[in-house]
């Protein structure tokens, strides 16, 4: 399942622990199954459940292949973590179904497909503090002139471990997303063919900060290579975003149990 545009993944469960060692001695394999209780969309007051399933392999060299970043290479080394990747954006439908973002409630809206981007990560650790960010940037899709166009995402972050010890370790991070005034308007805005054809008053979204919000993760070993995770992402969107006539709830809260097995 792809998450919604507040960027809730799979890759969020391992934000603070950073259990991959991008330069390893051998091949590492990971896979991961749960489920997901999450906004149909980012601004939805309609939630859905779905499965989540993902994996990741990493090679010696720092190369990785994984389902929720795409094919990419990273290093990790005693304070600096750094990883660039290309793979695909996220999508919304304008209508109900259980594994992909979207409802009904935005017919006639469009889809927002998804399309190639590319991507790049780094985190720094200052004495338990870890300051993130994350930069995407999706490419042009033609095929729709309302939602098809090139935009890019910008996330920071601040983390830290609040426990390490006999029921595993509990991670807490704040962040803030921010996008160009193409991703606010891909995602939040309404263009006038839109609001012709959907319940909604055309809206036009500028740049600038999406949302603030944080996620707790609490990690907890089941074996030596089988750890269960629980996590909990809470987003309020702000300006230009929390006023669009798409969004029904700023408040967004999403939760997520995923079983990872490393090989």
């Amino acid at each position: 399942m792809r998450s919604t545009p507040l960027y809730l993944s799979l890759s969020s469960l391992c934000l603070l622990a950073a259990a991959d060692r991008a330069i390893a001695e051998d091949w590492q394999y990971s896979l991961k199954a749960g489920m997901a209780n999450v906004p149909r969309y980012s601004g939805s007051d309609e939630r859905m459940t779905a499965p989540v399933l993902g994996g990741k392999v990493v090679s010696p060299w720092g190369i990785f292949l994984d389902t929720d970043k795409g094919l990419g290479w990273g290093y990790e080394g005693n304070a600096l973590s750094f990883s660039t990747y290309i793979g695909a954006s996220h999508s919304r439908k304008d209508k109900n179904q259980s594994l992909h973002a979207g409802s009904k409630r935005l017919k006639g809206m469009g889809e927002i497909k998804a399309r190639p981007q590319v991507g790049v990560s780094a985190g720094y650790n200052l004495g338990g503090v870890i300051v993130g960010a994350t930069l995407e940037h999706a490419l042009k899709e033609d095929d729709h002139k309302d939602s098809g166009k090139a935009f890019t995402h910008l996330e920071l972050s601040l983390g830290t471990t609040l426990y390490d010890g006999r029921y595993g370790s509990v991670d807490a991070s704040l962040n803030s997303h921010f996008g160009d005034r193409n991703y606010l308007q891909t995602w939040y805005g309404v263009t006038t063919g839109q609001a012709a054809q959907s319940r909604f008053k055309a809206y036009k979204a500028g740049a600038g900060n999406i949302s603030n919000g944080m996620n707790l993760v609490w990690s907890l070993p089941i074996s030596e290579h089988t750890q269960f995770s629980t996590l909990l992402d809470v987003q309020y969107l702000a300006d230009d975003a929390g006023k669009s006539p798409i969004v029904e709830r700023r408040l967004q809260t999403s939760v997520m149990g995923v079983l990872e097995y490393t090989f």
